[in-house]
């Protein structure tokens, strides 16, 4: 048997889906900036996938930019903000971020760094999550962007996203929010949020890999990063991927017709595994929220035994899972979001991420019930500091 857990990293792309785009590859072949026919069905095509996504975040679809994917929504969230506030001559902008945040948004605020931009990093507890009056006390009056993402991609941990809105709102800061883990996992509706810019991406939610959108609030100042063209309302310029787009819009439709049975399916798998885990690996634990996180995510520690070798283990023993975000495989630094929530540098190396899907069934969760206690066990026998390991040597 092979059972796939790494579904925060990519999805299998779902067949409705790739029916969808795949006439968009041959016969529906056309420029969307086109006048003739051909275009205009492929601009007929991308508006409808624009409603799509727009509907699945309780969106208008006028304010949906397609993208190549969530990190270059996040860059265009926090560049095209920056721009905008800089060129109105409102002083040295301030951004505000937290330690948490995926690799797309930190290494743009380091970059914004190096081009004299304060950013602030608020701390997170050792559940994961950020706190508002965190985010109130760094605000300053040149505030300009504030960025937290909803739903950590490795631990799940859900923010409190609409508190920290209202709180940025009120200082007159803009918010983005990074939802590419929540899109498709849990409800959203911008407006109930209170967000100016929310990023996703296809390949999250079964479409296909590089695409994505940005939300961006009408009225919300945002320069375009890029230089080329008209498109995308001027935002996003560059020939539109046709047959990604109509990918991303049919995993959206798909998405907001199945979220709430995916989601109620995938917690009681996730709860499942996490159950008979901890029944049959001592010294196992859980991190992040309890409660509050993505119904599909679970990030475990098991002291005493390597992550990148137990998961290289679980790969052989046919489990694909993860040791973190995907863009840091093969990094030799603890994961960042496990550290700023408190575990040690061993502790975090000793942690896995488990993400189920759409697909993943009952016995797979059978299957990796067996495999995983007995995969931890044989790497803890090699461990000098394991309780007991110098009796049985």
């Amino acid at each position: 048997m092979r059972a796939y857990f790494d579904h925060n990293a990519t999805t299998p792309v779902d067949a409705a889906v790739l029916a969808a785009m795949l006439p968009y590859f041959s016969p529906e072949f056309g420029n969307a900036s086109s006048i003739h026919s051909e275009g205009q069905r492929a601009r007929m095509a991308i508006e409808d996938a624009r409603e799509a996504v727009a509907a699945l975040i309780g969106a208008q679809p006028r304010d949906i930019i397609f993208t190549s994917g969530g990190t270059e929504a996040n860059n265009l969230a926090i560049f095209g903000v920056l721009s905008a506030a800089r060129r109105a001559g409102n002083g040295a902008p301030h951004v505000i971020t937290s330690s948490i945040e995926h690799p797309s948004v930190l290494q743009a605020c380091e970059e914004l760094q190096q081009r004299g931009v304060d950013v602030s990093y608020v701390g997170v507890s050792k559940d994961g999550l950020a706190d508002p009056d965190d985010v109130r006390r760094a605000i300053r009056p040149t505030t300009a962007l504030v960025s937290i993402m909803q739903a950590n991609n490795e631990v799940g941990t859900i923010q409190p996203i609409a508190e920290i809105a209202r709180i940025a709102a009120e200082a007159g800061a803009h918010f983005h929010t990074d939802a590419v883990q929540s899109a498709g996992k849990i409800k959203l509706n911008v407006n109930e949020m209170g967000v100016d810019l929310l990023s996703l991406s296809a390949h999250k939610i079964y479409g296909p890999k590089g695409v994505g959108a940005l939300y961006v609030r009408a009225g919300t100042p945002l320069e375009h990063i890029q230089f080329g063209g008209h498109h995308e309302r001027d935002r996003r310029p560059g020939t539109e991927n046709v047959p990604g787009i109509v990918g991303l819009g049919k995993a959206a439709q798909l998405a907001s017709q199945r979220q709430e049975s995916d989601a109620a399916r995938m917690r009681a798998l996730r709860d499942r595994f996490e159950k008979g885990i901890m029944e049959r690996v001592p010294y196992s634990r859980i991190n992040g929220f309890p409660e509050g996180r993505v119904p599909n995510t679970t990030n475990m520690t098991f002291p005493y035994a390597e992550g990148e070798s137990l998961c290289i283990a679980l790969d052989l023993a046919g489990i694909a899972c993860s040791t973190g975000a995907a863009c840091s495989s093969g990094a030799v630094e603890p994961s960042h979001a496990l550290t700023a929530m408190g575990l040690n540098a061993e502790e975090a190396r000793s942690s896995l991420r488990f993400s189920f899907g759409r697909g993943t069934r009952d016995e797979e969760i059978d299957f990796a019930l067996e495999v995983v206690p007995a995969a931890v066990e044989r790497l803890r026998q090699l461990s000098p500091v394991y309780p007991g390991a110098a009796e049985r040597a």
